[in-house]
């Protein structure tokens, strides 16, 4: 795996072991914890960008092999106790997280791109949870895709295991874009730029809030919201957002 930070705050991780198609091992898992941990802690980063340098495939899901490994159960329970911690990480990470999916996203690495904020993808790419055709099951991805796509379309791609386009994942909610192969580093590095320029204060507010009431019943969601946005008050970046939009200017965030 890569990783590396840009001087304009964007953290960039790549998976970067095309023999396994980047096959989601306890190894990886562990690194991605890693990364997104350090990311987390880094106070330069403003954003995180997800990749891969596979050409063709961003991750093809869990690791069939691991499944198979003559190895203690409860061995196997704790390597797949990786899965939610990382979502959860991601979730909780307090900056936004973007997708770059350059390469065919498959079983539990969609529920990876969907643990991410934003998706941008490559013309071509293909999405799916084949685990079924293999006698396998994407039991620690369901909660993410139940979360993101309509139900009945849900079941229809973990029941028959079949692959969808980019603009199918787009059209489901996904994908948020999808360009073509000559444009898409120029996207990913324009949404990432874009994200890394907010307040960084802000951003972390914002996004603690998107993951906290996301299953909160109405009025305790509402209720939740008014205090966050009460705290948003207190901050210099509020105040500073709205002056620079009175006077015309760019903001200049203190992240205070």
């Amino acid at each position: 795996m890569r990783y590396d930070v840009a001087d304009s705050g964007v953290a960039t991780i790549l998976l970067d072991q095309p023999d396994t198609r980047n096959a989601l091992s306890d190894a990886l898992l562990a690194d991605l914890v890693g990364a997104f941990t350090e990311a987390r802690d880094d106070e330069r980063v403003r954003c995180v960008v997800l990749g891969s340098t596979h050409e063709k495939v961003f991750s093809a899901g869990g690791n069939l092999a691991g499944f198979a490994a003559e190895a203690p159960l409860v061995h196997k329970h704790w390597g797949i106790a990786k899965f939610p911690a990382l979502f959860t990480l991601i979730g909780e990470l307090g900056k936004p997280v973007l997708c770059a999916a350059g390469g065919h996203v498959l079983a539990g690495a969609l529920g990876l791109a969907l643990a991410c904020d934003l998706v941008v993808a490559k013309d071509g790419v293909r999405f799916g949870t084949p685990e079924i055709n293999v006698g396998v099951f994407p039991f620690m991805i369901m909660a993410l895709i139940y979360r993101n796509v309509p139900r009945k379309k849900v079941n229809e791609l973990l029941l028959l295991g079949e692959q969808i386009s980019a603009q199918e994942a787009e059209r489901l909610g996904i994908v948020n874009r999808v360009v073509p192969a000559e444009e898409f580093d120029a996207a990913v590095s324009e949404w990432a730029q874009k994200l890394a320029a907010k307040s960084p204060v802000m951003m972390r507010l914002g996004k603690d809030a998107m993951y906290r009431q996301q299953d909160l019943g109405l009025e305790d969601a509402l209720a939740y919201l008014q205090s966050q946005l009460t705290i948003a008050f207190s901050t210099d970046d509020i105040q500073e957002g709205v002056q620079a939009f009175f006077e015309k200017r760019e903001p200049r965030w203190t992240g205070r």
